[in-house]
């Protein structure tokens, strides 16, 4: 890889990545070029290029604004308490909150996994409000880079489960965790194992697998854009949170420089917020800054709303992240209802 400039095209301030991370990252590219792991490289291009991402189906060519979709868990209060059945979720995205797509949880329909009928009534439910059904959100069903080589086939075949209800859907894709155990070229061997199988079984479904960073190694940009270019699979991709970039208690990574390298790999993206000034704008994170780098990418996704703040309650947080993103060039499905 040339020397970068201590500021790429993206604004992202390459010098603060550390000296260690960037070795990693190429260490990791060079354990997939010399045909470590599987015995052989990616098929696909050179390591170290991420793979082509696809527009979703029916997603218009530039120039365009990034429709807005809704994560389910910005009203995992409402669903914990009861005060919303989970089957009503799409009706709830369109006409409370005038979005066309959702993005559901897994952990919102645990009990109905083994229920078809189900699922099917869910579809149509989404297909009667005129929602997308995007991905499922999938937690709690094992790490994909546990160091056991049984437990991580037990946690593929605890995905496919989940899979097998996404495609029933509709949806273009399930978003799953990369969380390992060990040092951070172990996990990162294991969690891209764990990824390449489960994408094997998931390429029949015509899905795609996406790694969101959400805590842990996950949550350190160059780690986890270097385990997707290890990967090196078109189906699998990255779902770049705004504001997951906590590794532990003592370290975070600098989120806009996380976004930027996530970008590449994107087939979502995550507008998380929690708290808003006066004059709309998110406290923690510069939205317009965040829709810059994905317009760097040329990102043609959706771009979820998924608001965890505790100040406003669940239902003005939705409407304020929409606001929000409506003023940095996304656009809703619908206006809010009066």
């Amino acid at each position: 890889m040339p020397n970068l400039p201590s500021r790429d095209l993206l604004g992202c301030d390459r010098s603060r990545l550390g000296t260690t991370r960037r070795e990693a990252l190429l260490g990791i590219a060079a354990v997939v070029a010399a045909g470590g792991w599987w015995g052989r490289a990616p098929a696909a291009a050179s390591p170290m290029a991420p793979p082509a991402s696809e527009p979703p189906v029916g997603f218009p060519p530039p120039p365009f604004a990034w429709p807005i979709s809704l994560a389910q868990w910005s009203l995992h209060r409402a669903l914990f308490g009861g005060q919303l059945d989970p089957i009503d979720f799409p009706r709830v995205c369109r006409e409370r909150y005038g979005l066309g797509g959702a993005e559901y949880v897994n952990t919102f329909y645990r009990d109905r996994l083994g229920d078809d009928g189900y699922f099917e009534a869910l579809r149509r439910r989404a297909d009667d409000a005129g929602v997308a059904s995007l991905l499922i959100m999938i937690d709690r069903e094992g790490n994909l880079g546990d160091p056991s080589a049984e437990a991580r086939a037990q946690a593929v075949d605890r995905h496919l489960r989940w899979a097998e209800r996404a495609k029933q859907l509709g949806c273009h894709s399930i978003r799953v965790n990369a969380y390992s155990s060990g040092s951070a070229e172990e996990q990162a061997r294991l969690v891209v194992d764990g990824l390449r199988r489960l994408a094997e079984r998931t390429a029949p479904l015509g899905l795609s697998v996406l790694v969101e960073n959400h805590g842990g190694l996950s949550s350190d940009g160059v780690w986890l854009s270097g385990v997707l270019r290890a990967v090196g699979l078109p189906t699998v991709g990255s779902l770049p949170d705004f504001g997951n970039f906590r590794i532990d208690a003592d370290r975070s990574f600098d989120r806009y420089e996380g976004v930027a390298l996530l970008m590449p790999f994107a087939k979502a993206l995550s507008a998380k917020s929690h708290d808003f000034a006066e004059d709309g704008r998110e406290t923690a994170t510069d939205f317009a800054r965040m829709m810059q780098l994905a317009r760097a990418a040329d990102y043609r996704g959706w771009v979820g709303v998924e608001y965890e703040g505790g100040r406003l309650g669940e239902h003005d947080g939705i409407i304020a992240t929409r606001r929000l993103l409506e003023r940095v060039g996304c656009v809703a499905a619908a206006p809010l209802p009066a």
